[in-house]
């Protein structure tokens, strides 16, 4: 595939993407997928470990992070691979990075010297605790920022240490917040021509999605703890056994409620003082949740869902990805498309999101195979450089 058929918001966008792993990868997955032109610089030699991660024997991840990315390679621990990043990044609109603070400034690639070159330039700039305090030069990864931003506390039954979710939430809360910095900084240009930089730490990422808890405690006195599945006193909403699975139930409203408690052959519930209003059925969530759950028990999934279908009531299937590739909504709205990899061959993956009416996003390229495919086309592109150019760098361990 190529950028011949770019419909996206950001085409015509140039994006150089340093550093690996997830953050500042997935920040430059989210401009790709929206049409922007992202150059990734991998390494010379094995290129971004992201190559190398995900579950099964083959690993995957990779096709969906690197899609619509060229891959050029660059020594940044030399200082001819500096020059080299300096020139790219000089012709580039935003630069995406995630090395611990001080890096690029090392390497003399600050933010105030990038500018020389290229006042427009924008720069999202991740890591775990922000470019500036106390912790600022402290080792950060995803699991970090979410343990320091709230998250990791909240998460897991209260009888037993703090959990996780199976994905590395905190890096790609990260990567959105600092694509939509992008898109912010952009405006600004639009309007100035100036470029600035963005600041986004993990920790800071986790804590914007905590919704009340610091305020809870700051007026209140008030700790969230771990609840399991529950949010406590938001009831019912949970996830209730079926003969055959579980399934999810979200009837925390009055008039909802009251529909679920007809479905349930119990109407009289949606009138009694223990479960007729919100806080009432907070107070009495525990009971509310086994009394649910029993009647639950007594059905399929597919009778639970038929029932909370004829009564209008929010509920849902607990997916797999193997449910996700059989639901016909999945496939109505393509959520999940097929892409015809270079080394994978036809691999389903999450189609680009958010929807755009008039300019749509997908995915134009496939993930590079291997680091510095894109070395003859980019560097030839932006640098005016030949095979010949190409073959000396690399032999100098340049690129």
């Amino acid at each position: 595939m190529s950028d011949a058929a770019n419909t996206g918001a950001l085409a015509g966008l140039r994006v150089v993407e340093m550093g690996q792993l997830l953050a500042g990868p997935f920040c430059g997955q989210l401009l790709g997928d929206m049409g922007a032109d992202v150059i990734k610089v991998e390494p010379p030699g094995k290129g971004d470990p992201m190559r190398d991660w995900g579950q099964g024997d083959e690993k995957v991840q990779w096709e969906v992070i690197a899609r619509n990315k060229r891959s050029v390679t660059c020594n940044l621990r030399e200082a001819g691979g500096q020059a080299i990043a300096r020139q790219l990044i000089a012709k580039a609109d935003v630069l995406i990075e995630n090395f611990k603070p001080g890096t690029l400034e090392r390497w003399g690639l600050s933010p105030k010297e990038l500018h020389k070159d290229n006042p427009g330039l924008i720069i999202a700039r991740m890591s775990g605790y922000g470019q500036t305090g106390p912790y600022s030069t402290r080792a950060g990864f995803g699991g970090i920022g979410e343990a320091m931003g709230g998250w990791r506390y909240i998460v897991g039954d209260p009888d037993r240490p703090p959990a996780r979710m199976g994905i590395s939430i905190g890096d790609t809360l990260c990567a959105t917040y600092g694509c939509m910095g992008v898109l912010g900084a952009l405006h600004h240009r639009d309007k100035t021509g100036e470029g600035q930089v963005i600041d986004t730490a993990l920790y800071e990422a986790v804590l914007q999605v905590m919704e009340g808890l610091v305020p809870e405690y700051d007026h209140n006195g008030f700790i969230r703890e771990r609840s399991g599945s529950i949010l406590p006193g938001i009831a019912p909403s949970n996830v209730y056994t079926c003969k055959d699975g579980p399934f999810m139930i979200g009837a925390n409203n009055d008039a909802i409620f009251a529909r679920l408690a007809q479905a349930m052959g119990q109407p009289e519930l949606a009138d009694d003082p223990e479960y007729a209003t919100h806080l009432a059925r907070g107070r009495n969530q525990t009971v509310l949740d086994e009394m649910i759950n029993a009647w639950t028990g007594t059905l399929t999934i597919d009778e639970v869902d038929a029932l909370m279908i004829e009564y209008s009531i929010p509920a849902g299937r607990v997916y797999t990805a193997k449910d996700m590739l059989a639901d016909p909504h999945f496939k109505a709205r393509e959520a999940i498309i097929e892409v015809d990899t270079e080394s994978k061959g036809k691999l389903k993956m999450q189609n680009a999101f958010p929807r755009f009416s008039k300019t749509a996003s997908g995915v134009r390229r496939t993930a590079p195979t291997a680091p510095g495919q894109h070395n003859l086309e980019v560097f030839g592109e932006l640098l005016g450089w030949d095979e010949e150019a190409i073959s000396e760098h690399a032999k100098q361990g340049l690129i």
